[in-house]
């Protein structure tokens, strides 16, 4: 029982999930939130949610390793008083809680960001990767120019003398494919626009690998629903309809410019005012120290 059906079978696994799924997932998560959102969360919170969820996640499984030892079996909602197993669990219990106190304040620090935080700007890690290479929250188009490539860290290594892409169709998704070892162009390649058909196609697939669980029959029925949203993701629209569209998104990024160039025209007069009022402070601080000064040579 001590090698197989016990609680040490079930904090080593639990460990491990949790060591390399959850917390990394934290970690996606609050690098990855400005960019969906534009927003930062707030560290003061995040600080709580890691030192919580940390202290959590070792009070609830590490005394299991002495219950799996002592004899305790996984699979058992209660046992007797007199297995001497009540103290520990309840040490676990109170891990459990803590977990989800931890949860909670990721959730609340969610809420509260999504208002309140503060701004992001486009790249406020400073990474290398394309992503930040645009606004954040990115725009549904992406990039107005396809960033290029110039080494390893893309940001990091870019240029001001970048080449820019051309040549690509106004009213088309088009990028530029490259060979693998000399990134010499070869072809256009044509993607599809905006659409809720992968999420549907999500969906279907989620939907037939939890139905797989209880029937086979989940099988066809799933792939019955997610082949519509494969071919509507796929089919080719006309092209009046998409070059309506890219305009339209266009103008949305000429607005999203437009309001970018009025807020730092703001921030640098606001600026310019303090510095005039700090510099009329100082002048009237000096004359009233000339004028005293000059009382009392007199």
């Amino acid at each position: 029982v001590q090698v197989r059906d016990h609680e040490v079978g079930v904090v080593r696994l639990h460990y491990v999930q949790i060591g390399a799924f959850v917390f990394p997932l934290f970690a996606a998560f609050y690098y990855w939130f400005p960019k969906v959102t534009g927003r930062m969360l707030s560290e003061r919170m995040g600080r709580w949610n890691f030192w919580l969820f940390f202290i959590g996640v070792n009070v609830t499984f590490f005394p299991q390793h002495f219950l799996g030892l002592a004899g305790m079996t996984r699979r058992v909602y209660t046992y007797l008083p007199e297995t001497g197993w009540g103290d520990m669990n309840m040490l676990s219990t109170i891990g459990a809680f803590t977990i989800a106190t931890g949860a909670l304040v990721f959730l609340g620090n969610v809420v509260w960001s999504l208002r309140n935080g503060e701004r992001a700007g486009d790249n406020p890690w400073g990474a290398a990767s394309l992503e930040w290479a645009t606004h954040s929250p990115a725009p549904r188009y992406n990039f107005v120019h396809i960033p290029v490539v110039e080494g390893r860290y893309a940001l990091w290594s870019r240029s001001a003398a970048a080449p820019v892409v051309t040549g690509m169709k106004d009213h088309k998704r088009e990028v530029l494919v490259t060979s693998v070892l000399d990134a010499e162009p070869e072809l256009r390649h044509e993607q599809p626009g905006p659409t809720l058909a992968p999420l549907a196609a999500a969906v279907a697939v989620g939907f037939t690998f939890i139905g797989l669980i209880f029937t086979p029959w989940a099988l066809p029925l799933g792939l019955a629903l997610a082949l519509p949203a494969l071919l509507a993701w796929g089919w080719p629209r006309p092209a009046k309809k998409l070059r309506e569209q890219l305009e339209h998104e266009q103008a949305e990024h000429r607005i999203h410019d437009e309001d970018e160039l009025q807020a730092e025209l703001s921030a640098v007069l606001e600026k310019k005012h303090e510095e005039e009022v700090r510099k009329r402070h100082e002048r009237l601080h000096e004359g009233h120290d000339g004028h005293g000064e000059g009382e009392g040579k007199r």
